[in-house]
């Protein structure tokens, strides 16, 4: 299975965001974009205009870390060019009627799970998505340490979906990259150990050396 590396620009500079994004482009597979509401977690982050202004070859990677996303947010960021929508099924009401809302726009669908939430919750939509996120740390802040309980999680995952999509978000470094990818998981969420790194492609390099050991 293919190893992708997401950056999460929640750790970039936003108010130089396609700069940024130019900077890790040519070594990175995806570009995640972690979307707070004010609700189901504290921060606001970006909006919809702001993401549909940038430039990039990269997937969008859009984790909706909102309370009811079938109300507007689903729509804006599909406008804005959205290539997955990730929702949490801690914050959705229905979610079948939302992984179909999503599927009917032609976008993939991920199914995120917090560190607290079990495995069980997501277990009878695993067969409708194309990827699930565990968060390795409680959604809202970047640069949270990571919380490897949630390992146990992601090998149950593997051995029950061996093609799934996996991916893991909060606290990823050099140091507990190699964990996550052991456990199952494919495609690597990682903010503040690329973008506090004036090298960007040194930090990415590293990254994937540490999946390879």
């Amino acid at each position: 299975m293919k190893f992708k590396i997401a950056p999460s620009i929640l750790s970039a500079d936003r108010s130089n965001l396609q700069e940024e994004v130019n900077q890790i482009e040519p070594y990175s597979d995806l570009i995640h974009i972690d979307i707070m509401d004010g609700k189901f977690v504290p921060p606001i982050t970006f909006q919809a205009e702001e993401i549909k202004k940038l430039k990039t070859k990269l997937e969008k990677d859009v984790h909706l870390m909102v309370i009811d996303p079938e109300k507007s947010f689903i729509p804006n960021f599909i406008d804005a060019g959205a290539d997955i929508i990730t929702i949490h099924s801690e914050a959705c009401k229905d979610i079948p009627k939302t992984i179909a809302l999503i599927r009917s726009k032609g976008v993939k669908v991920g199914l995120s799970i917090n560190p607290p939430t079990p495995l069980s919750m997501i277990k009878p939509y695993l067969n409708d998505i194309d990827m699930v996120l565990i968060m390795s740390v409680n959604p809202g802040y970047a640069g949270q340490k990571f919380i490897p309980e949630v390992l146990t999680k992601i090998r149950e995952l593997r051995k029950l979906k061996p093609n799934l999509d996996i991916e893991i978000d909060g606290g990823i470094n050099k140091g507990t990259i190699t964990e996550a990818v052991k456990a199952g998981a494919n495609i690597i969420v990682a903010g503040s150990s690329i973008f506090n790194n004036p090298d960007r492609k040194q930090a990415i390099e590293d990254l994937k050396k540490a999946i390879k050991k």
